[in-house]
């Protein structure tokens, strides 16, 4: 019986969390974060890198956690791939904040910037991780120019969030 309403609750945390990401089609706000890149200090503001490309965000839970490690590394090996499609990679997190700057270097090898999550952040990308207050729950957002999330993916697994972002950003390139 216990274990029964234990995976009761688990699914009831996992499915709540997977039906309150932002849609395709809705607008990304706008946000503005500090963060890191090759370890130095660095702001970032969406609307502003939108002018430039799309943009694809993806939160992690945690710096120097396993799957965030996994994850910014095959984000990092893929850089290039991205930059042919004209779009600018950005990571953030709640998670283990005071260490991204060594986290921007050893697991991002400097390819792209990671930030501490801005205030209400959490809220406006629907990306607070349940089980775990405080640090972030592992989403990825690919934006269009017109600030419209274009895909949403959200998996404790950090293995597809490279390959589905690559791909909606290939179906972008592809209406264009």
């Amino acid at each position: 019986m216990f274990r029964t309403l234990l995976a009761t609750a688990a699914a009831a945390l996992v499915s709540t969390a997977a039906l309150a990401d932002l849609e395709p089609g809705e607008v990304a706000p706008d946000f503005t974060v500090e963060g890191y890149q090759a370890g130095e200090p660095v702001s970032f503001t969406l609307s502003e890198a939108l002018a430039e490309g799309p943009v694809v965000v993806f939160f992690f839970p945690a710096a120097f956690t396993d799957g965030c490690e996994t994850q910014a590394a095959s984000f990092a090996e893929s850089i290039g791939e991205f930059e042919a499609l004209g779009a600018r990679v950005v990571g953030i997190t709640g998670g283990n904040t005071d260490r991204l700057s060594d986290f921007s270097t050893q697991h991002c090898a400097s390819a792209f910037p990671v930030f501490a999550i801005a205030d209400g952040m959490m809220s406006e990308y629907e990306v607070r991780m349940l089980a775990r207050p405080g640090w972030t729950d592992r989403t990825t957002y690919v934006i269009d120019q017109s600030s419209h999330v274009v895909m949403t993916h959200n998996a404790l697994s950090p293995y597809e969030h490279v390959d589905l972002s690559l791909e909606a950003l290939r179906s972008i390139s592809a209406a264009e």
